[in-house]
């Protein structure tokens, strides 16, 4: 499948109920080609009403982010492990994210990372591993697959803590100094 027949069929979905009260399916933005993917647990009201992901206070949050370690829609990937906003912004239950995971799979096969980085415990516990704890192990590196996965806390975390600042601050250095060790074309 190609990424716009990819696109066309997730545009489509009805595998879960939160098709019911989404405007917009969020798939992802970014290039095609980009060697670093950020994945998040799932749109909010603003991602929802324009489809594109992280374009709220949290998406400027991460935009600035990325900005401080050259990186940016330019050149990451950023999608949702759910495409369709849970009500009230609550977690994606588990049924949600296991009818929305094929599409991000297929996103990630197509796309072929070197670096996915996890924004906030969803996206952790979902693409890492189960027990994931992003007080314990934001930062830390492990690798499946080939790919390079990392997590660090959600934008949205960052802006009702800001204590957790200097950690992700940490985080994106980390992540700076892995993407020049193993990327090509991404500073």
């Amino acid at each position: 499948m190609d990424w716009e027949t990819l696109k066309a069929t997730c545009l489509q979905c009805t595998m879960c109920p939160l098709c019911q009260t989404r405007h917009n399916v969020v798939f992802g933005v970014g290039p095609t080609d980009a060697e670093i993917l950020f994945v998040g647990e799932g749109p909010g009201e603003q991602e929802d009403l324009t489809g594109e992901p992280f374009v709220g206070p949290a998406g400027k949050l991460l935009d600035d982010m990325l900005r401080i370690i050259d990186l940016g829609r330019h050149n990451c990937y950023i999608a949702n492990i759910v495409k369709c906003r849970p009500p009230h912004n609550r977690d994606p239950l588990g049924t949600e994210q296991d009818a929305c995971i094929g599409y991000l799979r297929r996103q990630a096969k197509l796309l072929n990372p070197k670096i996915i980085v996890c924004l906030g415990r969803i996206a952790a516990m979902k693409l890492i591993r189960e027990d994931f704890k992003i007080t314990r192990d934001h930062g830390t590196w492990e690798q499946k697959g080939g790919i390079w996965f990392t997590a660090m806390y959600h934008p949205s975390a960052l802006l009702r803590d800001v204590s957790k600042r200097p950690d992700t601050f940490r985080d994106l250095k980390r992540l700076q100094a892995k993407a020049a060790e193993i990327c090509t074309h991404t500073p």
